[in-house]
């Protein structure tokens, strides 16, 4: 059973991870995918390996930090079917440091791509799932079908995590976004829900001793956070994956305004 055949999907940050996994997943139960990333290579290998599998998908390149990127490209998408059916705002970004020592362009890039990013790419949304909704609802008397929107936190957020204001309190406004969104839309039923993952086997959670690009965390503080995990792993990018599936598939439609932790367990203060 396709979950979401003939769906229009767009997912930002696709082009590796947690992204890669979600983009992937919706494509093989049957969406049309938008592959966004701000780098070219990834994001054309996403859609390499859904075309490899039969699916359907084509890249979007660009930042989410750019409002006319992302007008741009969520009419590109809703012009296949003529609306969109599915955003997924996942595109992320770590830069960390501790308080006194973060500085104004940490902070600001970081809650640029976590929170402006996911704000820009709903109202870039709105006249393709929003007004498509309205006017199902003004010419049919109801809409045909809900639509989704996945938001992105984090457990850090949820309990805080040294060397991370900027992350936290952005991926804590998403979940701001997400609860106002859904009100505002319910109407519409256009469901609006967030995930958080846990620990993440991704590029932002591998030793930061081992990647040449400064991403990742300290290899002992990885250590000790695994240990912590009840099920004694880290989640992969398709755990999470699978829980966005059900966010964006008819099996959630009355089910909105919610957060859900995919965590294996872990306990959050």
């Amino acid at each position: 059973m396709e979950l979401v055949a003939n769906r229009t999907a767009v997912v930002t940050g696709a082009g590796r991870g947690i992204g890669r996994a979600i983009a992937v997943r919706l494509a093989a139960n049957g969406a049309v995918v938008t592959v966004n990333d701000v780098d070219e290579q990834p994001a054309r290998e996403t859609v390499e390996i859904i075309s490899a599998q039969g699916g359907k998908a084509e890249p979007a390149v660009g930042s989410v930090t750019d409002p006319s990127f992302t007008d741009a490209m969520l009419s590109q998408a809703a012009a296949r079917t003529g609306s969109v059916d599915i955003l997924v705002n996942n595109a992320g970004i770590t830069r960390d440091r501790v308080i006194h020592r973060m500085t104004d362009e940490d902070w600001s890039f970081v809650l640029a791509v976590n929170l402006t990013g996911t704000f820009n790419c709903i109202r870039s949304a709105s006249p393709h799932m929003r007004d498509t909704a309205r006017r199902e609802l003004e010419e049919l008397g109801e809409v045909r079908y809900h639509r989704k929107i996945i938001n992105f936190y984090s457990t850090a957020a949820i309990r805080g995590n040294p060397g991370q204001a900027n992350y936290t309190a952005a991926k804590m406004g998403n979940v701001g976004l997400t609860r106002t969104i859904a009100a505002e839309w319910a109407r519409f039923r256009i469901n609006v829900n967030a995930v958080a993952p846990g620990f993440t086997d991704t590029r932002l959670t591998q030793p930061r001793e081992e990647q040449a690009d400064g991403l990742g965390i300290p290899k002992a503080q990885r250590e000790r956070m695994i240990a912590t995990l009840p099920f004694g792993r880290p989640a992969s990018p398709d755990d999470v994956a699978a829980v966005v599936l059900f966010f964006a598939s008819p099996l959630s439609d009355f089910v909105t305004g919610q957060e859900i932790n995919v965590s294996g367990g872990h306990q959050i203060p």
